[in-house]
């Protein structure tokens, strides 16, 4: 696979980018792909010196909770972080935007993943402005001092976050899954009609659907000033969950390949003494 296809490295139109890209056994591909990741994951955790931070964005119904399910269903448990990002709490909004998130930073060794991440505090925010309103930010007095300069001035902040951990060993990924409005109409309904699946659903979900294009328009404008060399987006195809969750294992794979990672090794004076240890064990 072609993971680049998928990599923001010029700015993009997100209208034109296809949410449909199915892939013949995308299944039974991710059961291989997911298998080599783990293994690749058990190396890193040991040698403790890379840390690795996936995240996932993407409109109601996006599949990011199933993506994780799947695509780290075979990760060493000690290994991995998952964390959710929701409305953020009264001691969240006592310190600035992105301090919740740094403090979730995996440590070396570890994959934190972010279902939602620190780009909420430029997408909903910027898409519902009052809400910027609970930081209770000096600067910030009314709607008028929350214009385009704004968010792109934490798009600024966010870019330096990233540089700094990444400069620090943190392999940085970030993935759009990239959903029609006709699917996520679809899959809204499966939560209506089946029983099962009627807790998924918010009325909530109704109110921001209607502002959409607002949302689109955030993503790409958010996409094409943050997609960096150090931290990429990569925009997949979400109207099939197989194949989307395909795309992320194997760009995570091929990204995790270039790191190299290397199991440790015993100090020279413990190797020496090797034969001596099964001696002991073995004279028990």
């Amino acid at each position: 696979m072609d993971i680049n296809k998928y990599k923001v490295t010029e700015p993009v139109e997100l209208h034109k980018i296809p949410t449909q890209e199915p892939i013949e056994d995308a299944e039974k591909k991710l059961k291989r792909v997911r298998k080599k990741i783990a293994n690749l994951q058990n190396t890193m955790y040991a040698e403790g010196k890379y840390s690795a931070l996936i995240c996932l964005q993407g409109m109601d119904t996006s599949g990011k909770d199933s993506l994780i399910r799947e695509v780290f269903k075979q990760f060493n448990a000690r290994g991995v972080e998952v964390h959710s990002f929701k409305v953020p709490t009264e001691l969240e909004l006592k310190h600035d935007f992105l301090w919740r998130h740094y403090i979730a930073l995996p440590a070396k060794g570890k994959v934190g993943v972010f279902n939602r991440t620190h780009y909420e505090n430029v997408l909903v925010t910027r898409v519902h402005p009052e809400y910027v309103f609970s930081e209770n930010i000096p600067t910030v007095n009314s709607l008028d001092d929350l214009k385009d300069d704004f968010y792109h001035s934490r798009m600024e902040r966010i870019n330096q976050f990233e540089k700094h951990i990444s400069d620090n060993g943190t392999i940085i990924l970030k993935f759009f899954l990239h959903l029609s409005k006709d699917e996520q109409k679809n899959r809204l309904l499966r939560r209506l009609n089946i029983p099962e699946k009627n807790w998924k659903f918010s009325a909530g979900d109704l109110k921001e659907r209607k502002l959409w294009d607002t949302y689109q328009e955030c993503y790409e404008d958010a996409i094409n000033r943050t997609s960096t060399y150090y931290a990429p987006w990569f925009v997949v195809p979400a109207d099939d969950k197989p194949t989307a969750r395909l795309i992320v294992a194997s760009t995570i794979l091929e990204e995790f390949k270039k790191c190299d990672f290397k199991e440790p090794v015993l100090e020279p004076k413990l190797m020496d003494k090797i034969d001596e240890f099964k001696a002991q064990l073995n004279n028990e």
